[in-house]
């Protein structure tokens, strides 16, 4: 029998849940979160609860709005979770999660895109998401980032915005 998984969807906006406006000629961060019907399209085995924190671009993610992620994370029953959060400040909100989550039998990981989940094609989002599913079961209790096909601890990840992607501070590349 295949094992169901409960997995705890936090949503805070960012570009993986915006539009594109012409009229500021940028993308803004979508009212109404387009992850779960996504999620729930693809037909896997797993549970998910969804949590819509804020719509943000993650650049005006307050103290306020970092308190309430980690109160979802505290009070969550799963030990899967996943958060949609902008790129640029994804780093920061992973290192201040691993510093303040107080049960430390959880894999948290975040994640996000570079394209909107909706109305663009190709997006990376699709990717990201399902590639944060597949690790979200597999990974040891701790703070990730899942972007471009690569897993980053909280205290390693940096973007390097030149590029439009993420790396290790460890590594030379």
């Amino acid at each position: 029998m295949i094992k169901k998984s409960q997995i705890e969807i936090i949503i805070t906006g960012g570009t993986i849940d915006s539009y594109y406006d012409v009229i500021k000629d940028t993308v803004v961060p979508s009212n109404k979160s387009a992850v779960p019907s996504f999620l729930k399209s693809l037909k896997t085995n797993d549970i998910f609860s969804f949590h819509e924190v804020c719509m943000k671009d993650s650049r005006s993610i307050n103290n306020k709005d970092l308190g309430r992620i980690l109160n979802v994370i505290n009070k969550a029953h799963s030990k899967e979770i996943i958060i949609t959060h902008g790129t640029y400040t994804m780093p920061d909100t992973a290192r201040f999660l691993s510093a303040n989550i107080k049960s430390k039998d959880k894999v948290v990981i975040l994640t996000g895109s570079m394209i909107p989940l909706m109305g663009f094609s190709p997006s990376d989002a699709p990717f990201n998401l399902g590639y944060s599913l597949a690790s979200v079961k597999t990974l040891k209790p701790g703070v990730y980032l899942c972007m471009n096909g690569q897993i980053f601890t909280s205290s390693e990840v940096a973007k390097r915005i030149s590029e439009g992607r993420f790396v290790s501070v460890f590594n030379k590349n």
